[in-house]
């Protein structure tokens, strides 16, 4: 297919969606170096391996699989034209959303409680890790809410419609990646000791 071709309107959605996705895999590469600098490091003589990551880590995982899913009824509603319950999901998304956040610093007084730290005499490298990969996707999930507060608004100013839902479904595209992310992430840190 000849990218060049189509309306004006057809060429302005492949150009959003392609930007979305080098969007995407430039923090795939982000997250790729930082996850094979953890392996590697993993080598080192002062390597914590028996860390438990916090429970709220992984209720926070629960949580962030259960957007996925509100997203994804969002949008099919919207697409047999039920505006409704497209907004009721999104609004329910951004719930999750932000309770995704909330325990995740949860998770994080739960490791400082445990007497791990980011940084200082009493940390490790394995725990500079577990924070700094949790707190660039907390960051990465901020943008998603603010990403994902556009598209309710726009919801609400009724500019989706079943033939016209281009917002919503790079809101969704770039949630549900980060969504893939954090379960990646966990199963990682939980798996590779």
């Amino acid at each position: 297919m000849d990218l060049t071709q189509g309306s004006i309107e057809e060429k302005n959605r492949r150009s959003k969606k392609m930007m979305l996705w080098f969007g995407i895999v430039s923090l795939i590469m982000g997250f790729a170096g930082w996850t094979s600098a953890y392996i590697v490091s993993s080598k080192r003589d002062d390597w914590i391996s028996d860390l438990e990551l916090p429970q709220a880590f992984f209720i926070s995982t629960a949580i962030i699989i259960l957007s996925s899913l509100t997203y994804l009824l969002a949008k099919l509603a919207v697409g047999k034209n039920n505006q409704k319950q497209g907004t009721i999901f999104l609004l329910i998304t951004l719930v999750l959303g932000i309770s995704f956040i909330v325990l995740q610093f949860v998770g994080f007084s739960q490791m400082l409680e445990n007497g791990y730290y980011f940084t200082g005499p009493t940390s490790s490298i394995k725990m500079s890790y577990v924070f700094l990969i949790a707190a660039v996707h907390i960051v990465h999930v901020f943008a998603g809410l603010i990403s994902l507060l556009v598209v309710l608004v726009q919801q609400l100013r009724r500019k989706y419609m079943p033939n016209n839902m281009l917002g919503m479904e790079l809101g969704a595209t770039f949630w549900h990646f980060l969504d893939f992310l954090w379960v990646y992430l966990i199963l990682f840190m939980y798996f590779v000791k």
